[in-house]
């Protein structure tokens, strides 16, 4: 894929913007994950346009302040702070992070890890070894932290898709998986080059195919015609919520990798690349709803750039979270740009 005259402030604001979208989707998403649709309008009567708190009993997120991001942006933010640490994306780096974060949070006696990582997690903590212990991970956690992966490669499909597997093998060693974390990737490493909504859908179906060759098969509904359909949804004309009830019916917005990343997609497609609006979507349609947040979110933030974004977003998430966003991404863009030797 052709860059188009990527420098320094593009890339910043393309990678701010992804990692920002991955924030706000997984905080806007927060208090509504794990809840129907009915639910959702039970609870909160009114549109979620802003953050709020969880709900008093939340089955995973009790407690949890408005505007504070769960694990989908804590392993995001893993894959970034090992990338700016040693130059490279290994599955030994990722089994290793991912260990330190969850016993710095309790992670393997609660529900803050998803089933595919805390049951590979264990594994590996047990000495099975990494390439082994994600044998039987199809969820979508394979999908909701790939997103630095195409930050750190802007339009760079080949080098996406590698380091996507090196992530993907600790805990999500399957094709279905690693083809459902490509598709994302390799849309985000689109929308940093500065491709255009067609070609980006184009670099997600790429990953999807890419994905699915890699040699450790496992069964599922293809994302391929998924994907396919959810767009067809997306493009039907009907009103706006019935587009989130049908996307919700039929494709899903639940844990499988095959539900989350096309509906994810769809949502972009839907709302044109527009970053809030997506997000906001993914909160109010119900199902697994932070996840689903913060990979449209890290979609449409790479495509449409920080800018898209209310700086009050930004606020309320370093306020809460204290993620050093901008940091972070002015370290991304010297050693990203520095080794494509196109550093302005």
């Amino acid at each position: 894929m052709k860059l188009q005259n990527l420098d320094i402030e593009k890339y910043k604001e393309h990678a701010l913007g992804c990692l920002l979208g991955v924030a706000c989707g997984d905080a806007m998403g927060m208090p509504t994950s794990m809840l129907s649709p009915d639910e959702i309008r039970n609870i909160f009567p009114e549109r979620i346009t802003s953050f709020l708190p969880a709900p008093e009993g939340h089955v995973i997120h009790n407690g949890m302040v408005a505007g504070q991001i769960t694990d989908d942006t804590q392993q995001a933010m893993i894959l970034v702070k090992l990338f700016l640490e040693e130059g490279r994306i290994s599955r030994d780096g990722v089994a290793r992070k991912l260990i330190e974060w969850g016993e710095s949070l309790n992670a393997f006696d609660s529900l803050i890890l998803g089933p595919s990582s805390l049951r590979a997690l264990k594994m590996i903590r047990e000495g099975v070894p990494v390439d082994e212990a994600g044998y039987l991970g199809d969820t979508n956690g394979a999908a909701m932290r790939i997103a630095p992966i195409g930050v750190i490669n802007p339009g760079n499909l080949q080098r996406t898709l590698k380091d996507v597997i090196e992530v993907c093998v600790p805990t999500h060693n399957t094709n279905i998986a690693i083809a459902g974390a490509s598709a994302v990737a390799c849309a985000v490493s689109a929308g940093m080059a500065g491709a255009s909504l067609d070609e980006l859908i184009e670099a997600f179906f790429y990953g999807i195919k890419e994905g699915m060759a890699y040699d450790k098969k496992w069964f599922g509904a293809s994302l391929t015609h998924r994907t396919e359909w959810a767009l067809d949804i997306a493009r039907s004309g009907k009103r706006e919520e019935t587009i989130w009830q049908d996307l919700y019916n039929y494709i899903g917005a639940g844990v499988a990798i095959t539900e989350a990343v096309p509906t994810a997609l769809a949502l972009v497609v839907y709302y044109g690349g527009d970053p809030v609006r997506t997000i906001e979507a993914a909160t109010n349609m119900g199902g697994d709803c932070d996840t689903v947040g913060a990979i449209a979110g890290g979609i449409a933030g790479a495509y449409s750039g920080a800018g898209n974004f209310p700086l009050e977003f930004l606020e309320k998430i370093e306020a809460i979270n204290n993620l050093h966003l901008n940091d972070h991404v002015s370290r991304l863009a010297e050693r990203v740009l520095a080794g494509m030797e196109i550093l302005k």
